[in-house]
Order: structure tokens, then sequence, then C-alpha cells
């Protein structure tokens, strides 16, 4: 084996492939994981005031443990291909920006409605956590798809139908979430909300790959080829887990189906952008990763903290497995 001070050979040949992936994972958990957050925070929108207080016991011990993902994923973009990160952030600065706010609006519309009972000041906060909670899944998508095809402006066709079909996917995510997390009349309403969007999702994500086939010639060969086929495949396959599941009252087994959705979407992005990881500048993998040295200590520093952190989310999301109470609100 190389050694890990080598500044000629990684520790593994495959090494830089293998942080691509972990790139593509750690994206991939930020989007299941607060995308749980998001679909929650949308349907927040219809929910009377002691729904509304049920929803937020779900929400608060875990949003906060989930944006980690999205720490996480700039972290080792920047760690295994810096000369990307610089270029992405700089290239989209006013769409990270606008994501931030949006994220912020979100953190903000949860905390600041509990700090008066003013029924005007309730509904303002409200507003923002649902305008937050739609947007930032939305700008999220336009920011991914824009990094993938290329586009130096956010405001393409793609990157645009991209956002929209993000914002589904979260209200699915959300919607099986919650009928794990609440019971009753809620339950049934958000998960019925869930099955409605996974339709929705599916139409959205064929939609996407009509985009990109007419839109991109470049990519047709990927859109055609064997690994897209059978992400397709697998979208259909999850999507029908995910509605049977609720219509059979199964409601772990439909967060699994909207999970296998979102790794899906996330398998769908990786294929579209390997071997490159920025195609506007037309940096493949070898292009942009660093040196072995700095790789490879990296990788070993990867090696001890992300068990530590599955680990914390296993035990985090064991902690609070059961149905959210009032009165045991976080």
């Amino acid at each position: 084996m190389t050694s890990v001070l080598s500044d000629s050979a990684y520790l593994l040949e495959s090494l830089p492939e293998l942080w691509f992936g972990l790139v593509v994972v750690a994206l991939g958990g930020y989007l299941l994981l607060d995308g749980f957050d998001f679909g929650l925070g949308i349907l927040f929108v219809e929910a009377d005031e002691r729904e509304r207080e049920t929803m937020l016991a779900a929400f608060g011990p875990l949003w906060k443990a989930n944006e980690v993902w999205l720490v996480l994923f700039g972290t080792v973009l920047f760690a295994g291909f810096p000369a990307v990160y610089a270029n992405i952030l700089s290239r989209y600065y006013l769409l990270v920006f606008a994501i931030l706010f949006a994220l912020s609006l979100r953190g903000l519309g949860s905390k600041l409605r509990e700090e008066r009972d003013d029924e005007t000041w309730v509904r303002f906060w409200d507003t923002c956590f649902v305008a937050g909670s739609t947007a930032s899944p939305f700008l999220l998508g336009v920011f991914v798809a824009s990094w993938v095809l290329g586009e130096p402006s956010a405001l393409a066709i793609a990157p645009l139908v991209v956002g929209l079909t993000v914002v589904a996917l979260t209200v699915v995510l959300g919607g099986t979430f919650l009928g794990v997390k609440t019971r009753g009349d809620l339950r049934t309403r958000v998960t019925q909300r869930g099955q409605l969007a996974t339709i929705v999702y599916v139409a959205l994500f064929a939609l996407t790959a009509i985009v990109l086939f007419g839109r991109y010639p470049d990519l047709q060969p990927v859109l055609l080829s064997c690994s897209t086929v059978a992400i397709v495949v697998a979208t259909l396959a999850f999507a029908v887990v995910t509605i049977g599941s609720v219509a059979r009252e199964r409601y772990h087994a439909a967060v699994l189906g909207a999970a296998g959705l979102a790794g899906a979407f996330v398998g769908f992005v990786a294929t579209l952008l390997y071997p490159y990881v920025d195609p506007a500048a037309e940096l493949t993998i070898a292009d942009a990763v660093v040196s072995p040295l700095a790789l490879n200590m990296t990788a070993i520093m990867a090696a001890i903290f992300l068990p530590i952190i599955g680990g914390y989310f296993l035990f985090l999301y064991s902690l609070f497995r059961g149905p959210a109470t009032l009165e045991g609100r976080y």
C-alpha cells in the first residue's frame, strides 16, 4: 500500500473517484434528511394551530442536526476539489446567498413564532417558515442542476424544472416522515399529500429527462445509458412502494420508499456529472482533485470522523423515533 505521506501516489488508485462518491453521498444525505424538514414545512401551510404544534414537535429535535450534511457537503467538496468549490460558489454567488437566506427564514420562522402570543406575529412567522421551507429545496435544486449542467445562469429552463422536482420530492419525504411521527387526521392528510406528491414527482422527473434530452445533446448518450434506465426503473419502483405502503398504513416502509426516491435522484445527478466535477470549466475528477498527500491525509481523517457522524445520527433518530407529542416537545 502507498505511504500516507506520499506526494506521488494516492493510498488507493481509485481514491479520487471515491472522494467524488463521498461528495455525492453528502449531498444525498442532506437532500434526504433535511428533505424531511422541508416537506414538513411545506405541509405546515394547511395545518391548524394544534397540528402545527405537533409538527414542530417532530421537527424540533432534528432539523439543526440535519443541516450538518450541508456543511459536510461543502467541507468534502472543498477538501477534495477546492478549485470546483471556488468556481461554483463564485459562479452562483447570488444563488448561494438566496439559499442561505431561505434557510435562515425557515429557522427564524420556527423559533420566533414562539416568542409572542400575538396572532399577527405568529401568522407572519408561520408564513416565513412555510416560505423558507419551500424556497430552500427549490433553490437547492436550481443550484445543483446549474452546477451539473454547467449553466452560467440559474434562470435556464432545466435548473428551474429541477428545482420544482426537488420541491415535490421533499413533500414526499415530509409526508412519509410525518406518517411515522403523527397520528389521527393529521397523519391521514399529510400521507395523502405525500402520495399525490409522489405522482407529481415522477411526472416532473420524467419532464426533467425530456428537457435534458432536448436541450443538451451532449447528455443524450448518458440519458440513454443502462445506468440511467436503471435509475428510472428504480424511481418507478420506489414510487410504487411509497404509494402502496401508505395505502396499507405501513408508514416506516413508506419512509424507506421515499428515501429510495431521494437516493435514485442523487444517483441520477452523479450519473450526469461523472467524470466531471465542474462541467462549466471542463474539469474532470483527475483535473480538479488535490495532490495525493493532501487527499491521503484528508481520507484518513474522514475514515475516523464519518463513522462518528453516522453513529450520532443513528443515536439521534433512535432517541426521537416515537410519535411527536405536545407534552414531549423539544
